[in-house]
């Protein structure tokens, strides 16, 4: 029976992660309008103050899904209904669902505020649009990706192994600012060849829900790690490296930062 919950769960883990992903591919073609067969500017615009009324509140949800679960006082009442291994599977598969809501009941608002002109201007802000996509996916593999979605929690149950936190160091950008993932986010949030009403609106309340989350992420890791993560939080810059300055001092909270 063990051993049939260990693969169960190693099932369930993998499914989290292929939800997961594939929502991710429909995001760079939904905020990007690419390919995708409903993406933020198409469709037909309808009343203007419902579209954004029901916008904002898919929005909300999704942000309001990402930061309490993640919080530690919502995780440990959470363990005690499913298994710790399953936690945070189970936190990728719901902010999975929350941004297929988003995906799914979007309403339109594609009246254009301003496009770039000229096919280098407007080739740059795709490629802008797509390195930020890959700066959040290379700073995931820097704190391990897998960790990070559940994979690892996943398959050591599956090997009979207990979980065991890894020991955190700051790779590569985590020595030169806290917050890369972030960072990612923005530049994908806001790199955009032709901007409508729509698109400004996603990209406002997205960014503002991650300034929010930022403080109380902070605020949870200097309490659970002390004095080493308040230490390297003082010295490294949220999102902008200070150039000219070494970054080579290690420390054990910086990777946990990005969750």
């Amino acid at each position: 029976m063990e051993r049939i919950r260990r693969i169960g769960a190693l099932a369930y883990g993998a499914t989290c992660y292929a939800i997961f992903f594939a929502a991710f591919l429909y995001l760079i073609g939904f905020v990007g309008n690419f390919v995708v067969p409903k993406s933020i500017d198409s469709g037909v615009a309808g009343p203007l103050g419902a579209a954004l009324l029901v916008n904002t509140a898919l929005l909300l949800l999704f942000g309001l899904q990402h930061s309490v679960m993640a919080r530690p006082g919502f995780k440990s009442v959470f363990t005690r209904i499913v298994p710790p291994s399953l936690e945070r599977s189970t936190y990728v598969l719901a902010s999975s669902v929350a941004l297929i809501l988003l995906f799914w009941l979007w309403r339109p608002m594609p009246t254009p505020l301003f496009a770039l002109e000229g096919e280098i201007a407007r080739g740059a802000a795709i490629a802008t649009y797509f390195l930020g996509y890959g700066l959040v996916l290379y700073s995931t593999f820097l704190i391990d990706h897998f960790d990070l979605f559940g994979l690892r929690q996943v398959s050591l149950r599956a090997l009979g192994k207990g979980y065991t936190e890894k020991r955190f160091a700051t790779p590569a950008l985590y020595k030169l600012i806290r917050h890369p993932i972030y960072v990612g986010w923005f530049v994908t949030f806001w790199a955009a060849p032709t901007f409508s009403v729509g698109h400004l609106l996603f990209a406002s309340v997205m960014t503002g829900y991650m300034l929010v989350a930022i403080p109380l992420e902070e605020r949870d890791l200097a309490a659970q790690l002390g004095e080493p993560y308040r230490s390297w939080r003082a010295r490294t810059p949220a999102f902008l490296p200070r150039i000219g300055r070494a970054r080579g001092t290690r420390s054990p909270g910086a990777v946990r930062e990005a969750r």
